[in-house]
């Protein structure tokens, strides 16, 4: 028998463990492939002299004010710190005279992030330090030939005291920070690199990856094994030609082809950088400089290299603070190599944001790259968000957009996403070529068995038979790595693997759309089966994003309305869009669902302080320029109220308003001193005045008092509302209907404090195992406040730990069905979650829930693990139970968690996670909810527009009545915009035109889901109308009619389709 005989296949994993101890530092690199890596390296003085200045506290300085700071010598073993700090290196680099004619590397390790500039001030390469492991990169190219007489140069290396993953505390990727942690400067070496080495060193990897992946019964894997096996049989630790003899080995591997049929993979270098996660929205502007300087060092080196980045407000940054970087991403961005993707402002989260805020993120980032970049993002790019709405579909469509990529589904911890290429249609029927990578990441390291599982995992491969592949470090940023790029371009055609290549996601997408086999489609809402808990975590976050939405919503409409009459009047253009950035910057996927830690949050209410003081201020600039001439500067010498209603359908109210005083005031709520005065019939976005000295307004005043049982009774024309002794609703008898809408036995407004520990991800997570541990919380205090006869109201106070208390407010006016709940709790609770349920005699198999510009309808039941999938769910302004010829709608001001089982509704309220904020919602928190029964179900009812009264008051001003009331014509008696015969249609949005504010924009939806035939007037001096996309570009040309006789202005009458999205531009006349 023949000594020499390899045995490898009678004990393959003994022969693969040895590859892998040839492959891998430790134990062994004295002997294997680690040996051989570097021909030369030195370091210290004269090659090497360090010096440092530490930033003062956390700051973050610039190179300028760095530069000219006093320098202490220092050397490796030096410690930076704290986390978050900033400390400045100087490095002044001889090259040994050896090294001449040879590429000179500085290696620089840190164990953190760090930023090489050259003594000029320029940005040039990012480096990440030993503590991430698998994300090290830490080599600088000074010079690829050195010369003889190479003279000092200097670099400064700025440190930021975080790694990639921010500053974790122990034991978690995601336990809170740790403020005091400390780096150590583990290298700063001159080296010159054994090339062929490094070559052994990436096909080795490959071959062993393959064999490991490829099925038992694949010759290629054991042709891997012993190539691998041979190379390392071949090899000396200090003779170079066996490096080569081994290369000639494996390059027999290599250059076996696998053919067109086999499968395609369409790769593409990516550094997804969460705008703000573990780290603060400042350390995400030097984190983009450092990842992108990298990636377009591997550019020049590669030229077959592309790599894409997303969001608009990222480039913004490197813009304004790295001008010369941002040359040089457009200089690439011309040669196809660094792209711009994704269309939108940020990566937003697609659960939270309303329609207007999404429309925007799109306005935004594609007006944006159009702007700096001449292109339009034709992939909506978007792979770590947790949940997709069914709206957009139609959004990315309506956005210039046609293509989608995620992959966040493939995190499912109860289904498996059925699909990976499919057709997604929407609410209203349109639909995108969607594509979920196989490969089920987006920070991919190039390996042969991602690629492998690309093939594996692909769910649609019979009706195409290609992948896109995602890689690069990500999340805290980084990028590809040079032997990521050096492994793809060995596997572009190999047998036994997938083909694969550089490519831009456009030609993967164009390819699919033009050559599938009918690919399938999937409908409605893709609904993520994990981190459910972030409809709810960082509650005042979410509080601040609905009021800012709001808020900006008002001073549009009144901005527009102000310019058409006040003379003089600029629309703020430039203001409002710097708003709309902030806002849409906070709805980052991981800041506004409330899954960063807890300095982020402080940001974020320092950038909501910020929105709210500006646009407070710009709708005081419209009321003034509308209202000058009939408004006081103090509610004290009023005697009248001017209402404003920016919602398009009239309104009868009855509104707070604070610190009036008057002899013709029927009421003052107890509560905060306010009066109360009935608006009455305020028309659609228009103006009404009401004159305080008259107290005969018109209704049936509501009553409240004690019944024998002891329960408090609430009544008014519409309701009885019955609150128990704990502080529950036992009753709710509608009067018209002669309906009693809670069963026998059952309850509504009960509190729950559950348990709340998920299986990891803390802020992210709410688990159906957690619904079957609570405790109900009854109220210690039930007591009569406002007594009419325009409200009632009964304040209940709840204890729910020793730590916390809940106080509400439960109120009915004399004019509406509708059931106030206003609620302010002092919350200090770890890991528990509060909740809030209604039983209502209604059933039905399905709930409605609000979503972005419509509805969507989700089970009541449990039947599959699909639907029991959907224990916890998101929805906006409210969610509705109806049956046939009734239904209840739960309201809201601020809250998204909800769900609704049998007949019971609930929504969560507030959560108490501990990473990786320690202190999440820790505090006091007010929010608002509400009942309303409605005749009809949902579809015939006017739910949608009592949300949105709910959530968007009247606008008031004091006045001398006689002389408003004169002049309340001119200032919008008549409506500025309104809409007739479609009241399934709500006018949503008006602004000005984005190229020319004289211009404006009227946005409406279709919110019921059926046809309509809506006709929109406005009193504007109009002479076009456009039907638009979301980019404002014309689509059709819209007849211009006279309005309906007694109405002034110019109307267009419209089709709608269920759900559809309308813009419509109006050109106004000079």
């Amino acid at each position: 028998m023949d000594p020499n005989t390899s045995y490898l296949q009678k004990h393959p994993n003994v022969t693969s463990s040895r590859v892998s101890n040839f492959l891998n530092k430790g134990q062994w690199e004295e002997t294997n492939i680690h040996a051989s890596l570097y021909d030369s390296r030195v370091s210290g003085e004269p090659h090497v002299k360090m010096e440092w200045w530490p930033a003062p506290g956390l700051e973050r300085p610039t190179f300028a004010h760095a530069a000219k700071q006093e320098f202490s010598p220092i050397s490796t073993g030096h410690t930076f710190g704290p986390g978050w700090a900033t400390h400045w290196v100087r490095a002044t680099i001889k090259i040994p005279k050896e090294f001449e004619g040879k590429q000179v590397r500085f290696l620089f390790d840190p164990e953190c992030e760090a930023m090489v500039w050259s003594a000029e001030g320029e940005a040039l390469q990012g480096i990440t330090g030993a503590s991430d492991s698998g994300c090290h990169h830490v080599d600088f190219i000074l010079t690829n030939k050195a010369k003889a007489d190479e003279g000092a140069r200097i670099l400064y290396l700025e440190i930021a005291c975080n790694g990639l993953f921010g500053n974790p505390g122990p034991h978690s990727l995601i336990a809170p920070p740790n403020k005091d942690r400390r780096f150590s400067l583990r290298e700063a070496d001159l080296v010159v690199l054994n090339e062929a080495a490094w070559a052994m060193l990436h096909d080795m990897g490959i071959l062993l990856d393959a064999y490991k992946t490829l099925p038992a019964s694949s010759p290629r894997a054991w042709q891997a094994l012993s190539t691998a096996n041979d190379m390392v049989n071949v090899y000396e630790p200090n003779d170079k030609a066996s490096i080569n003899r081994a290369l000639e080995i494996s390059k027999k591997f290599f250059a076996s082809r696998g053919g067109e049929a086999n499968h395609q993979v369409y790769a593409i270098g990516n550094c997804h950088i969460d705008t703000a996660w573990l780290w603060p929205y400042d350390e995400t502007k030097r984190k983009v400089a450092r990842s992108w300087s990298t990636q377009l060092d591997y550019m020049d080196r590669y030229p077959e290299y592309k790599f894409a980045a997303s969001q608009a407000q990222q480039f913004e940054w490197l813009q304004t603070l790295y001008p010369a970087l941002f040359k040089r991403v457009q200089e690439k961005a011309k040669t196809g190599q660094f792209i711009p993707i994704g269309g939108t402002w940020i990566e937003m989260d697609c659960n939270i944001p309303s329609g207007e805020s999404l429309a925007r993120q799109f306005l935004l980032g594609q007006k944006y790259f159009e702007k700096h970049f001449n292109q339009r993002s034709k992939v909506f790019w978007l792979p770590d968000t947790f949940g997709y709405s069914s709206q957009l579909p139609q959004i990315v469509r309506l956005s210039g957009a046609e293509y989608f990529f995620t992959q966040k589904l493939s995190w499912n911890n109860i289904n498996k996403f059925p699909h990976t290429t499919f057709r997604w249609i929407g609410l209203d029927g349109s639909h995108i070529l969607t594509h979920m990578a196989p490969a089920e990441t987006y920070t991919a390291n190039a390996t042969a068995s991602q690629l492998i599982s690309s093939v594996a995992r692909h769910k649609d491969i019979s009706y195409t038979n290609e992948s896109l592949y995602l890689y690069g470090n990500g999340d805290g940023g980084g990028g590809p790595l040079e032997d990521m790029i050096e492994r793809l371009d060995r596997m572009k055609d190999v047998d036994g693997l997938p083909r694969v290549k550089h490519a831009h996601p456009n030609e993967f997408y164009e390819h699919v759309d033009k050559t599938n086999k009918g690919l399938v489609t999937w409908k409605g809402e893709l609904y993520f089966e994990l981190h459910r808990g972030t409809y709810t975590s960082q509650a005042k976050t979410k509080k601040f994003n609905r009021q800012s939405e709001f808020l900006l919503r008002d001073v549009e409409m009144l901005s527009v309305m102000a310019k058409s009459i006040a003379h003089g009047f600029a629309y703020p253009s430039k203001e409002i869009e710097r708003l709309w950035k902030l806002v849409c910057l906070n709805q980052f996927h991981d800041v506004i669902p409330g899954t960063s830690i807890e300095i982020v949050y402080e940001d974020t209410d320092a950038i909501y302080a910020d929105v709210v003081q500006s646009a407070t201020a710009m709708k005081q600039d419209a009321l003034i320029a509308l209202f000058n001439h009939v408004s006081l500067n103090s509610v004290d010498e009023a005697t009248g109220m001017l209402f404003v209603n920016t919602t398009a359908w009239p309104r009868t109210e009855v509104v707070a308003v604070p610190g009036l005083d008057h002899a013709g005031i029927q009421q003052v709520r107890k509560q905060d001193n306010a009066a109360l005065v009935i608006a009455t019939s305020v028309p659609e976005l228009g103006v009404s005045v009401v004159d305080l000295t008259d107290t005969g307004a018109e209704s049936i005043p509501v009553t409240v008092f004690k019944d024998t049982n002891g329960d408090v009774v609430l009544e008014n024309l519409y309701v009885t509302a019955r609150i128990g002794k704990h502080g529950q609703l036992v009753s709710l008898w509608d009067k018209r209907d002669e309906r009693e809408l809670i069963p026998d036995n059952k309850r509504a407004n009960v509190f729950y404090l559950h348990d709340d520990i998920p299986l990891f991800w803390d802020a992210w997570d709410i688990e159906i195992y957690n619904l079957e541990k609570k405790a109900e919380l009854p109220a210690t205090k039930v007591v009569i406040v406002d007594e009419g006869p325009l409200v009632a109201s009964v304040c209940i106070e709840i204890p729910i730990s020793e730590q916390s208390k809940l106080r509400q407010w439960v109120s009915l006016s004399a004019i509406s069905p509708r059931l106030d709940f206003a609620c302010d709790v002092d919350w200090h609770e770890s890991r528990k979650c509060l909740k809030v349920s209604f039983t209502w005699d209604i059933y039905n198999d399905m709930a409605t829930y609000e979503t972005q510009y419509g509805v969507i309808q989700r089970p009541t039941h449990r039947n599959t693990t699909w639907d029991m999938a959907k224990f916890e769910v998101c929805a906006h302004k409210f969610v509705d139970l109806s049956e046939y010829g009734y239904g209840v709608a739960l309201l809201n001001d601020c809250k998204y968690g909800y769900s609704t089982l049998g007949n019971t509704m609930s929504m969560t309220l507030l959560r108490s996670p501990k990473a990786p904020d320690a202190n999440c919602d820790m505090g006091n928190h007010t929010f608002r909810y509400a009942i309303y029964p409605h005749k009809g179900a949902f579809g015939e009812s006017d739910v949608v527009q009592e949300a949105y009264q709910f959530n968007i008051p009247l606008v008031q001003l004091p006045v001398d009545y006689e002389i408003a009331a004169n002049a309340a014509d001119s200032a919008g008696a008549t409506p500025y915009f309104s809409l007739a015969g479609a009241p399934n249609v709500v006018l949503d949005t008006v602004k000005a035109a984005e190229d020319n504010p004289n211009d404006v924009i009227v946005r409406m939806y279709e919110a019921y889901g059926g046809h309509a035939r809506a006709t929109l007037t406005t009193k504007l001096n109009v002479s076009a109308a456009q039907k638009t996309n979301i980019l404002e570009e014309k689509m059709d040309n819209l007849k211009i009619s006279p309005a309906a006789k007694g109405s002034k202005g110019k109307s267009v009458s419209i089709n709608i389709k269920p759900f559809e999205i309308v813009t419509v531009k109006f050109i106004i006349k000079s």
